[in-house]
């Protein structure tokens, strides 16, 4: 998240290394939503709970990976398309109660591209789904 972010800084501009970083962030979030994250409660052979540790959410994991890259790359017609495709190819691949808070960041991210793309074109192009973020439709 943070090299993406760091990419998407005005100083550098650097929407494609963000996309990179993206490619990475989907594959931590797979191998994340399929496994048990609700680990927190130490209960002892009675059953009796001895210890809460905190631990992120899955809510949490999402919020970090998708927030802060939303919000600098929001007037990247690129991250904003392969965001769209993240979230959409672990959607497809998660559990079902995985799926809602996935849902409600596929919704932001409709959100923010409704608010930064002033061109019509613009508007029709930023959230077509595409793994690499450049536009090239997927049969080339």
């Amino acid at each position: 998240m943070d090299i993406a972010i760091r990419a998407l800084s005005p100083a550098i501009n650097d929407p494609t290394t963000a996309v990179q970083a993206l490619d990475e962030i989907q594959d931590l979030l797979l191998r994340l939503g399929s496994r048990l994250l609700e680990i927190g409660a130490i209960r002892d052979s009675e059953g009796a709970l001895r210890l809460v540790i905190p631990h992120p959410t899955w809510e949490d994991f999402l919020r970090l990976a998708f927030d802060e890259i939303r919000f600098c790359g929001a007037t990247s017609a690129q991250v904003m398309r392969r965001m769209k495709a993240l979230v959409s190819a672990i959607s497809d691949a998660l559990p079902e109660e995985r799926r809602e808070p996935l849902r409600h960041h596929q919704r932001r991210l409709d959100s923010t591209i409704g608010r930064s793309f002033a061109d019509p074109e613009e508007q029709l192009e930023a959230p077509v789904e595409d793994r690499q973020g450049l536009g090239i439709p997927s049969n080339h």
